[in-house]
C-alpha cells in the first residue's frame, strides 16, 4: 500500500495554460478533463478544467483545476499562493536545473540557485503565476565554491 501527497493548484480560469507551462518546464504531457466533458457548465465554462494532471517520468506530480463559481475567491492565479511553497528536490541535476531555468525565465528569482551551506545547490523562485518554488539539487554544489 502507498500514499502520496501532491500539490493541487486552483485557478479561476487559467489551469490549462498553467499546466502547459509547467509541462514545458518539468516535462510530461498534461491530461485535462473539462467541466463540459462531464455535462457541467455551459458556453465558455464548459471548456474550463475540472481536473488536470501533470505526471512526469521523473516522478513529479502536479494537479490543477479551474474554479469559476460566482462565490469563488480565486483571482486569475492560484489562491493566495503565499502560504504554500512547492519544494522540488532530488539528485537528477539535469531535470532540476531545466525546471529552475524554466520557472525563473518568466518568474522572479528570490534566492539564486547556487551552492548552499549543506552541500547542495539551492534556490527559490516565484513563477509567472505567483507560485513559490524551492529547488534543491542534492550534492550538486561544487565543494570548492563557498556558500
Amino acid at each position: 500500500m502507498t500514499a502520496r501527497l501532491s500539490p493541487y493548484l486552483s485557478f479561476r480560469s487559467g489551469a490549462r495554460e498553467a499546466l502547459d507551462f509547467y509541462a514545458s518546464v518539468l516535462g510530461g504531457t498534461p491530461n485535462v478533463t473539462t467541466y463540459g466533458s462531464f455535462g457541467y457548465g455551459e458556453g465558455p465554462d464548459a471548456d474550463l478544467v475540472m481536473h488536470g494532471a501533470l505526471e512526469t517520468d521523473a516522478g513529479i506530480n502536479l494537479y490543477a483545476a479551474d474554479d469559476n463559481r460566482p462565490d469563488s475567491t480565486r483571482a486569475d492565479g492560484p489562491v493566495d499562493p503565499g502560504w504554500v511553497t512547492l519544494a522540488l528536490m532530488g539528485d537528477d541535476e539535469a531535470v532540476l536545473r531545466r525546471a529552475w531555468e524554466g520557472l525563473a525565465e518568466s518568474g522572479t528569482v528570490v534566492v539564486p540557485l547556487e551552492a548552499a551551506p549543506w552541500g547542495d545547490s539551492f534556490g527559490e523562485v516565484n513563477d509567472r503565476y505567483g507560485v513559490k518554488w524551492m529547488v534543491n539539487i542534492s550534492g550538486a554544489a561544487d565543494p570548492s565554491t563557498p556558500a
